[in-house]
């Protein structure tokens, strides 16, 4: 089953300040903040929520069909996307912009400064569900809000099941809108932080708005997750991981796993467990697309994980 990926591409440049930004920055001078840090470690990651999901996806033997804008400067992330077999035939080069990108900071106390470009992403809304064909599952990842909306909508009417999935888009909308994407996805999935935002903007439970879809994910960091399904709430294991390197992606690896789990069939039980495990592997690896793992690799380590059989 092909799963069309709306969602955003970026580069993620990423930066390490060897010291405190404690010891730089002035309390009573920050109205007047004009710092400067100089970073002599750098690296720039493929990342954004379509590439980062589309990868753990392929990796899992799914189907990832990615729907994305991006600017000039893509021609690196355009020639790995070919490289990994990624069709690229609804990534589209929109001129004049640059590829949305982040400029992480981190010091030693892992305090982050980051900015964020959204170029390209804002451009969204040219590309539309309809263009694709054989698609049998999608998901509304972070991406322009424009097209959020419209992508959402375009699923909807072309009977497409969906995962919404606002993730750090979720400040964009108000409760009505979120409570209009509901109606339309079949599946949504939060962090804790979100689902907890959701709850206070809609003023609604997490109860009742789990009765609006098939599953409502809620994931949780080193707790696990829940899954609210058929007027139950699933509680899915953490799955301890090898070494805790970077979380950047982990998310969007664990969308991956239930992206595929509902793609083939799986239980919910199976789906959030397998998910969970896919987010643990990342974790152990620096960045958001460089872990690497074969069907057979995820199906000896679910075993381990869990005691039971995956496939």
């Amino acid at each position: 089953m092909r799963t069309l990926i709306c969602g955003s591409i970026a580069y993620d440049n990423i930066m390490v300040f060897p010291d405190r930004f404690k010891n730089h920055i002035l309390p009573e001078q920050i109205h007047i903040l004009n710092v400067a840090f100089l970073v002599p470690e750098m690296r720039r990651e493929f990342g954004g929520c379509a590439g980062n999901i589309a990868y753990s996806l392929k990796l899992l033997g799914g189907e990832p069909l990615i729907m994305a804008t991006v600017g000039d400067d893509a021609a690196p992330y355009l020639k790995r996307l070919d490289d990994l077999g990624l069709p690229r035939d609804h990534v589209r080069q929109v001129a004049n912009s640059y590829t949305a990108q982040a400029f992480i900071t981190t010091d030693l106390d892992d305090n982050q400064i980051t900015a964020f470009h959204p170029g390209a992403m804002t451009f969204s809304h040219l590309n539309s569900v309809g263009e694709a064909s054989n698609v049998g599952l999608g998901i509304v990842a972070p991406d322009g809000r424009e097209g959020m909306v419209g992508h959402a909508k375009q699923f909807a009417e072309a009977g497409i099941p969906f995962i919404f999935d606002p993730g750090q888009g979720m400040p964009m909308f108000s409760g009505e809108e979120l409570l209009a994407f509901l109606e339309q996805a079949e599946y949504a999935t939060f962090n804790d932080y979100e689902a907890k935002l959701l709850t206070d903007r809609t003023g609604k439970s997490l109860e009742t708005l789990a009765s609006r879809v098939k599953a409502l994910i809620v994931t949780r960091g080193g707790e696990g997750s829940h899954i609210y399904t058929g007027g139950q709430r699933l509680e899915i294991p953490c799955v301890k991981a090898e070494d805790v390197v970077d979380p950047t992606g982990c998310g969007d690896a664990y969308r991956a796993g239930l992206l595929y789990g509902i793609a083939n069939g799986l239980d919910w039980d199976q789906t959030g467990r397998l998910a969970a495990l896919i987010g643990a592997i990342k974790i152990a690896h620096s960045g958001p697309q460089n872990h690497t793992f074969s069907c057979d690799e995820i199906a000896a380590q679910y075993q381990q994980a869990f005691g039971s059989r995956l496939w």
